[in-house]
């Protein structure tokens, strides 16, 4: 059975053979994907079947990956976290270092760069790779994975004349983009229901995951999963959690990893554990890459999936608390709110008030929880798994590349 069959019980024979045509009308063309990470959140979860999935259709299909020091990650943090309208200062010297490294991985990409017939670049890591271009051969596309709708401006005035040089941009909402003078696409992220992350597990697993972590079977489970980053708002929840605990017995699980290009992370889990201040019913978890057999677990073990952002991209935490069935309370965020529909697939806040508040409620409601994990399930079915994904990139590739290509997309 190929990769690609393995979604037929999932999504339907329809879907997949859809994707076949559409896969060999690029058959042989050189595609390649460039991020900053292989391991470490939702870009290179996305890319890891991604790219399978695409050679498997006959696409000559590459992954790359920015190399670069711990400085150059430093500042592309603040970047990205400038991108999304967090006020700080960017000296000038750090857009020089930002250029140079990406002038050194262009003498390295130099050869499948220049002969590709697509190139996707993944956030603004990698982004200035194509001034160092000017006769590139294939089609460039930025692939903005972050909320870009209030930037800080002089930052973004420094990036938007690199962006204007693609011949088009993707974002996963329309409310995060700006006026660009190219195609803009809007394509929503989306999780795989076969990864170790996704797949079912039987019930001897979950309850080894409850035993190795020390969660009690008898008292009600809150489960954030993120890397620990300040815009996921682990203290938030922290809060949340303390205000619900006044009420009733509750634990929370804080489930996160160290991404590579996110330096900052050390810093955040040190100040979740301080504010955790001891409490052993607040379970910390510094996950190793490979952990996420672990984080399904966890999130199948949960009463409620929380994704407290004030900011975010689009959250596939949600996604994938939401395929298991789990009603989320997010924060009204940036794709978040295209994923919880508030008082069906789970609740939107602003606070760590709110929060609680609603945690109360769902915690007294079985009967609704059980219902908004039904239709949260469903509505992921429907719109964020990796096959609707496969299928918007192939379209889009063939719309830039071939224009009656694209009409295989209604065959």
């Amino acid at each position: 059975m190929t990769l690609l069959e393995q979604y037929v019980p999932i999504v339907g024979k329809e879907v997949v053979d859809h994707l076949t045509r559409l896969g060999s009308a690029l058959s042989g063309k050189k595609v390649v994907h460039i991020n900053s990470t292989r391991a470490g959140g939702g870009v290179a979860e996305i890319l890891e079947r991604m790219i399978l999935l695409k050679q498997e259709l006959g696409i000559d299909t590459t992954w790359e990956v920015i190399n670069a020091d711990d400085v150059f990650f430093m500042i592309t943090k603040k970047l990205h976290n400038s991108l999304q309208g967090w006020q700080q200062t960017f000296p000038q010297n750090w857009f020089k270092k930002y250029t140079e490294v990406n002038e050194s991985n262009s003498r390295r990409l130099k050869e499948l760069l220049q002969e590709a017939d697509v190139v996707f670049i993944h956030d603004p890591q990698p982004l200035p790779l194509i001034q160092f271009f000017p006769k590139r051969r294939g089609k460039w596309i930025w692939r903005c994975h972050i909320d870009l709708s209030r930037p800080v401006r002089p930052v973004w005035k420094q990036l938007r004349d690199l962006v204007a040089m693609y011949d088009a941009s993707i974002f996963s909402l329309v409310n995060f983009t700006q006026p660009l003078p190219h195609t803009m696409f809007i394509i929503p992220p989306s999780i795989d229901p076969l990864s170790e992350k996704n797949r079912e597990l039987e019930p001897g697993e979950l309850d080894k995951y409850r035993e190795q972590f020390g969660l009690d079977p008898q008292i009600p489970l809150l489960v954030q999963v993120s890397r620990f980053d300040r815009f996921k708002d682990p203290i938030g929840v922290i809060q949340a959690y303390k205000m619900v605990k006044k009420y009733q017995p509750v634990q929370l699980v804080l489930a996160g990893g160290e991404a590579t290009d996110d330096p900052e992370a050390k810093n955040v889990l040190a100040e979740v554990r301080e504010a955790a201040d001891g409490d052993q019913d607040i379970h910390i978890l510094a996950l190793p890459a490979e952990a996420d057999r672990t984080i399904n677990g966890l999130q199948r073990l949960a009463d409620i999936v929380l994704q407290k952002s004030i900011r975010e991209g689009f959250g596939l935490t949600v996604t994938e608390g939401l395929w298991k069935e789990k009603p989320v309370i997010g924060g009204n965020v940036g794709g978040i709110k295209l994923q919880v529909i508030n008082h069906h697939t789970g609740f939107l806040v602003d606070t760590p008030e709110g929060t609680a508040l609603r945690v109360r409620y769902l915690l007294e409601e079985t009967a609704l929880r059980k219902e908004m994990g039904r239709k949260g399930r469903k509505f992921v079915k429907e719109n964020f798994l990796l096959t609707r994904h496969l299928k918007d990139y192939l379209v889009m590739m063939l719309g830039l590349l071939d224009k009656q290509g694209a009409q295989l997309a209604n065959v």
